[in-house]
């Protein structure tokens, strides 16, 4: 028997860095964004060998242990274990026996929110072999449980409830863990034109968001006036985008994304730098009309609004540099899990 999972990578459109608690518990939190056909993925081969193996496939990094009700602190992979080590503590109550092999089709640090997904895809994984008893809020919830108290690992919230959930969404956060994911229905024609409109550049350059994200929530916590009215103006640019999106106004969300850009670089310094400024008007010179970085900042990938009669031009121009240029598209359905017999 097999048991297999995949689970979405997003795009963050607007309001990204409004998903951290410091700043939703006081004074809420909207985030925009959608998913793509790009997944994490996650096989489990139960087995009667009283070992857990983990096999990070992309990273090159394995670790194996023998079975028990707690695994011990791993720094190799510390998701894969503490997803476990939850796993067992809350539902199975019993050691258990299998290889777990996992990979995803971005790199970490890309800001698709590799990491998260991941979680959400192992995650679904158990659900599927073990039959737990897990909707998708529940899943949502464990994963960001896992990665934020679990793991210590600073962070949002919208990459678990966007690759759980997939589509297009618009999520509010508010205090006392209070998370409403609205699918937004837009119609065909808008999803072709966002897509025939979009680029994604990878800037090959990695980056570990929790230091990004670290320094905003220092300023938040400071009540820096800068830094909270760069949060306030990025919310107010996803309901903005949302109005846009809905109504088929490419002109405003070309905006939305521009202004959410600036309004983001203002929050923390390590946002972007020169290397990023300069790729960003590269990419104005060569057709794009907005851009920003997707993620927490500092590096991954950027994703590029332009006139899709310009799209290829502009992709030749960035295929001149040292990155990756993809034209991924939109997907509908969140993380799914199936069984091999």
């Amino acid at each position: 028997m097999l048991i297999r999972s995949k689970a979405p990578l997003r795009l963050g459109l607007a309001g990204g860095g409004t998903d951290i608690a410091d700043y939703y518990n006081r004074y809420g939190g909207y985030v925009l964004n959608a998913t793509v056909d790009m997944y994490a993925w996650c096989t489990i081969e139960p087995n009667d060998s009283g070992k857990v193996e983990f096999i990070a496939a992309d990273l090159g990094k394995k670790e194996e242990y023998t079975a028990a009700v707690k695994l011990p602190a791993s720094s190799t992979l510390p998701l894969h274990t503490n997803i476990y080590n939850r796993i067992v503590s809350d539902f199975v109550k019993k050691p258990l026996s299998f290889k777990m092999t996992t990979y995803s089709d971005a790199p970490a640090g890309s800001g698709l929110g590799s990491s998260s997904t991941m979680v959400v895809a192992i995650i679904k994984a158990y659900e599927e072999w073990l039959n737990l008893p897990l909707g998708e809020y529940d899943i949502a919830a464990l994963a960001c449980k896992i990665e934020r108290d679990d793991a210590g690992l600073a962070g949002g919230k919208q990459d678990q409830y966007a690759a759980t959930f997939g589509g297009f969404n618009f999520m509010e956060f508010y205090e006392n863990e209070r998370v409403i994911v609205n699918p937004l229905r837009l119609k065909r024609w808008i999803r072709n034109e966002l897509e025939a409109s979009l680029v994604l550049y990878y800037t090959g350059v990695s980056r570990e968001s929790a230091n990004i994200i670290n320094e905003q929530i220092q300023h938040t916590q400071k009540g820096d006036s800068k830094n909270i009215e760069s949060m306030h103006e990025m919310k107010k640019q996803a309901v903005f985008m949302k109005e846009a999106l809905l109504k088929g106004d490419f002109k405003g969300f070309s905006n939305c994304l521009l202004y959410g850009w600036l309004a983001k670089k203002n929050a923390a310094s390590s946002i972007s730098n020169s290397f990023l400024d300069e790729l960003y008007q590269y990419a104005m010179d060569n057709g794009a009309e907005s851009a920003k970085i997707s993620g927490a900042g500092g590096g991954g990938f950027m994703m590029i609004y332009c006139n899709p009669c310009r799209r290829i031009s502009l992709i030749k121009a960035l295929n001149q540099k040292q990155g990756m240029v993809l034209t991924p598209s939109f997907t509908e359905t969140g993380t799914q899990g199936w069984t091999i017999y």
